[in-house]
């Protein structure tokens, strides 16, 4: 079956955080991180017929579901889940708060790979832990890990987590396993836990392969949820995959103290009909999140081209590079709201390390990337003839 992604659907007035937070009809969205395309058919049609019941209580969480979470992983990328390793959960980030809740204690520092993901700030921070940053190198439109960074800092006795971000956002790399063990063996040296975040992982784009960080260390906290991959992030379902049964029991301790311990019955239903019915679904959508990629470097490359962006290797966020621009991060974001009516991520959002990058959500038809872009050089235009 074709899926028709070009096909352009209202969402302001439907209460979209994306599209409704802004009050003015003419800005576009393409900041948040959600899709602007129907989730796969097989998802809509199981939440259909589990509407039609019409009774919406507790939901418990059945076997199959842990089936299909572990047979989606064991086929597709060679990672072998237990379903006594699962908790579920409300989200990837309410999992995290409670994985750093479990895992340390307040003053404790938590190490992050900058510029990365915002929440892993407010979520060491609410659990009353410092935040430790090593910055990704930038070079070549692409980012690496500074492992020599990464090892002083993990060196210091007062680190007892990494959070790693793979696939990397708002980088858009995919970290190759070599990365991968070398994080591990860092990490084990310095008796640092590594918890992976890895909402982005299904979100590769051609050439590139995702490696399951447990792959390489299968005592890591893994956190994934199919809620990017197929656009369910209102559904609130995901997953932590944790091997070790004492710590799985501390997570789950802090998961019930949270009270994130619950789900509703929609998001447990949709991940089984991803999982087992959306495959092609999704390999149409990643390819076209490509072509939108691949149309966005031919526009930047002829209308912007002080304007490079990073090399897109996984997820549907595009790191520009601003610094041509005679503005922070901070301002380029406000002034292009007020000016050309665009919404986009200031990169500061991400730590002092994105200073100059702005992020670009292309999970949206074609049309309306092209809309957002000349929006983009029409302001720069401006700038330039001041």
């Amino acid at each position: 079956m074709k899926y028709d992604f070009d096909e352009i659907i209202p969402r302001r007035g439907t209460n979209s955080y994306k599209w409704d937070s802004d009050a003015d009809p003419e800005v576009l969205p393409m900041w948040v991180a959600d899709m602007d395309f129907r989730t796969a058919p097989a998802v809509t049609e199981a939440l259909t017929a589990r509407a039609s019941q019409g009774i919406f209580g507790y939901t418990r969480v059945p076997d199959r579901y842990y089936m299909a979470v572990s047979d989606w992983f064991a086929n597709r990328h060679g990672w072998t889940i237990g379903a006594s390793s699962v908790i579920y959960t409300s989200g990837v980030v309410p999992a995290i708060s409670a994985i750093i809740k479990a895992l340390t204690s307040p003053g404790d520092k938590v190490l992050v790979q900058t510029p990365v993901y915002n929440c892993f700030f407010s979520s060491i921070r609410n659990n009353g832990c410092l935040i430790d940053e090593s910055p990704l190198i930038y070079s070549g439109l692409t980012y690496t890990m500074d492992f020599g960074d990464l090892e002083r800092r993990a060196s210091n006795p007062a680190v007892k987590l990494l959070l790693l971000c793979n696939p990397h956002n708002p980088a858009g790399r995919v970290w190759t396993r070599d990365e991968l063990v070398r994080v591990r063996d860092i990490c084990r040296r310095h008796n640092v836990r590594v918890v992976s975040d890895e909402i982005h992982c299904e979100l590769t784009m051609p050439g590139f392969v995702y490696t399951p960080y447990a792959t390489v260390d299968p005592g890591a906290i893994v956190c994934v949820s199919p809620s990017k991959a197929f656009n369910l992030a209102g559904l609130q379902i995901a997953n932590i995959v944790c091997p070790d049964a004492d710590t799985r029991r501390l997570i789950d301790r802090a998961i019930n103290d949270n009270e994130v311990c619950d789900v509703n019955p929609f998001g447990v239903i949709a991940t089984e009909a991803a999982y087992r019915h959306g495959a092609d679904w999704l390999a149409q959508l990643i390819g076209y999140i490509w072509e939108n990629y691949r149309f966005m470097q031919d526009f930047c490359r002829d209308a912007l081209p002080a304007l490079p962006l990073t090399r897109l290797e996984g997820t549907y966020l595009v790191w520009m590079d601003c610094r041509a621009l005679p503005f922070t991060s901070d301002e380029l974001e406000r002034r292009l709201l007020a000016e050309a009516k665009l919404w986009l991520n200031a990169g500061t959002m991400y730590g002092a390390a994105g200073e100059g990058f702005m992020r670009w959500n292309i999970a949206c038809p074609r049309a309306v990337l092209a809309e957002g872009l000349n929006r983009f050089a029409d302001f720069v235009a401006q700038i330039n003839l001041r």
